[in-house]
């Protein structure tokens, strides 16, 4: 029975970890898809995938280190997890620009508040491929 509280409180304060290093994702992501569609006047589609690119290099860090607590920066290591994580948002941002042009064009929705949710939603299937398949102490 520890066994199971232990790890439910693990899972918890990963999970907490991961929203919290998330919402500065998020705000990195906004603060740049802002900058590029309103500021430079860039398309929202193309601003969108510039912000998502931004936020991939904060977002690895700080999960990898932060939200999962892996501090080995071994080359092999971090460059296989690096390349999992890159696997990984490579099918969030296709996933977040078909989103953001359903939401946007068809529902209606502000550029802005789209990406918001969008956002919550790939945050949760992305902790869960993250727990278990790229940040797990276990990858070699």
């Amino acid at each position: 029975m520890s066994y199971f509280l232990k790890n439910l409180v693990v899972c918890h304060e990963q999970l907490i970890r991961y929203f919290l290093a998330g919402g500065v994702v998020v705000l990195v992501n906004l603060s740049f898809l802002y900058l590029f569609t309103d500021i430079f006047g860039i398309y929202y589609i193309i601003s969108t995938i510039y912000s998502f690119l931004i936020s991939f290099v904060v977002s690895f860090f700080l999960q990898k280190i932060w939200t999962f607590g892996d501090k080995d920066i071994s080359k092999v290591r971090a460059t296989k997890q690096m390349m999992l994580y890159l696997c990984l948002q490579g099918s969030c941002i296709i996933l977040n620009a078909v989103l953001m042009y359903v939401f946007v064009e068809y529902i209606h929705l502000w550029y802005i508040i789209s990406q918001i949710v969008i956002s919550i939603i790939i945050a949760f299937c992305a902790f869960l491929f993250s727990r278990r398949f790229i940040f797990k102490p276990s990858l070699n």
